[in-house]
């Protein structure tokens, strides 16, 4: 039987019905379990080698990957010295597909802190199944990865179908940038072997009534920016209207990267063009979410969003703000004390945890230094202003990625997976999160096409309160990713 008739007889509804059931049975169990264990990423721990917790993360998924008795499969937890461990599997090409190439499969173990705002009967580290969303810290972004991964696999292989050669890496140092990844990848390169398709499930969808494919991810330099004035806090009544304030000089330094009535960011260099494709395809995006682009967010004015007032209601220039445009967020600030406890002290220091969200085509290393020498040089009232990047030097900002052009196969499946296990046409949308992984790749195997897809939907709020996983929408992309790598050439 020759690989096309092969692929003609892949059963579509069995491959659901097999993802379904491994979903029910199999892996909402071990995300309950992962989702309990408080395994933040290396940035919001510093005691994560001593906590052991990355490490624990990593023997259970890898555990539940040998569990499945995936033929030939071969897997290793992999720890260079002084880095965040991986799990690398890999598995041989099966059937009629003889071309010698690899898909590669991506996902993360690490997550994010807490946050405060759970709902009073939630919380990040207590997993809870409701209506089909399974709640709790890191089990959407992206702990379901690999779970997913390994059970496309077995579902093609249920049917006896074609694929071709297949490796997982599983990183546990992606919500810190992934700066021990590119370690890891140049250790494992001759392993990795020809990479024709990236499948990383790390990523967003629109909505839930389709599969939405990826196709362009910014960049981020992340860091504290710190203004000290004095050395110890003193009297306000004494030293105010002499001592500038420490707050004031950091809004003074602020200024030259952001415009505070508009958000918009100053320095052309933090800027890029937009393809044309881009905005074309975020037209049409536009045409199938509508207002729900800007009035899905939890807005305080208004639980339905229409006393909301975004910066913009066009849906098309939300979506290019939001995925193409540089913006500036202050995530985190120190030097302050608890509202109940401040009294009337000018203080000696302010500092704010910034995150400026790049376009996918501007460096993040070379726009971490500018933005460093924009906001040290020349302080206001010779104030010691310092910024300290996040990373290692030479990696200080995550570049931001555009996906290569499609290929007509993978078009043809993807479309096909998507009207088959949603009942609608795959979906293409960029996203203005970071994946460093996807820059990496496109610069190490520019030829390889990429699925980037993920279960991260309206309201599923990753990395703050209330972060859930959609398990129907999850369970139809698990399908359609078999789908999509049994039809690879």
């Amino acid at each position: 039987m020759n690989a096309p008739e092969r692929l003609t007889l892949l059963e579509p509804t069995a491959l659901q019905g097999f993802a379904d059931e491994r979903w029910d049975q199999a892996i909402v169990p071990a995300l309950q379990d992962y989702i309990a264990i408080p395994a933040k990423s290396p940035m919001f721990d510093a005691q994560w080698a001593q906590q052991g917790l990355l490490d624990k993360v990593a023997r259970d998924a890898a555990a539940w990957v040998e569990s499945r008795k995936v033929e030939g499969l071969k897997l290793e937890i992999i720890r260079l010295e002084g880095r965040t461990p991986i799990i690398f599997f890999e598995v041989p090409a099966r059937g009629a597909n003889t071309s010698g190439q690899t898909v590669l499969m991506y996902g993360h173990l690490d997550k994010q802190p807490e946050f405060n705002g759970w709902r009073s009967d939630l919380g990040p580290w207590a997993p809870k199944l409701e209506d089909g969303k399974l709640y709790g810290r890191g089990g959407a972004d992206d702990g379901y990865a690999v779970y997913a991964a390994i059970t496309a696999l077995e579902a093609l292989d249920r049917q006896g179908a074609s694929r071709p050669r297949v490796v997982g890496l599983i990183e546990t140092c992606e919500e810190s940038g992934s700066y021990d990844l590119p370690a890891y990848i140049e250790a494992l390169k001759p392993r990795l072997g020809d990479v024709s398709l990236v499948v990383c499930m790390d990523s967003g969808a629109g909505n839930y009534e389709q599969l939405w494919l990826t196709t362009s991810l910014r960049g981020m330099v992340s860091g504290v920016l710190k203004v000290e004035i004095l050395t110890e806090g003193i009297h306000s009544g004494d030293a105010s209207g002499l001592v500038p304030s420490s707050f004031r000089i950091l809004r003074q330094v602020l200024d030259r990267l952001e415009d505070a009535r508009t958000g918009h960011l100053l320095p052309e260099g933090f800027h890029c063009d937009i393809p044309a494709e881009r905005v074309a395809q975020a037209q049409t995006t536009a045409g199938i979410l509508g207002d729900e682009v800007w009035k899905r967010f939890p807005w305080a004015c208004g639980a339905d969003g229409t006393a909301a007032l975004p910066t913009t209601t066009d849906p098309v220039q939300a979506l290019l703000n939001r995925t193409w445009r540089p913006t500036l967020s202050v995530v985190g600030a120190d030097g302050f004390p608890e509202l109940k406890n401040a009294g009337n002290v000018l203080r000696p220091h302010t500092a704010f945890k910034l995150s400026l969200r790049l376009p996918p085509l501007v460096d993040g290393n070379e726009a971490a230094l500018r933005l460093k020498a924009l906001l040290e040089d020349n302080a206001p009232y010779n104030a010691k202003v310092t910024f300290a990047p996040d990373g290692r030097a030479g990696a200080f900002g995550a570049t931001g990625w555009n996906a290569p052009d499609i290929a007509p196969w993978l078009m043809k499946a993807l479309d096909g997976a998507s009207r088959t296990h949603y009942g609608a046409p795959v979906g293409f949308i960029g996203q203005g999160g970071t994946i460093p992984l996807m820059s990496m790749l496109g610069k190490g195997f520019p030829k390889a096409q990429m699925m980037v897809c993920g279960v991260l939907g309206p309201k599923s709020n990753a990395h703050g309160p209330n972060e859930f996983l959609h398990v129907p929408y999850a369970k139809r992309l698990t399908a359609s990713v078999a789908q999509v790598m049994a039809a690879h050439p």
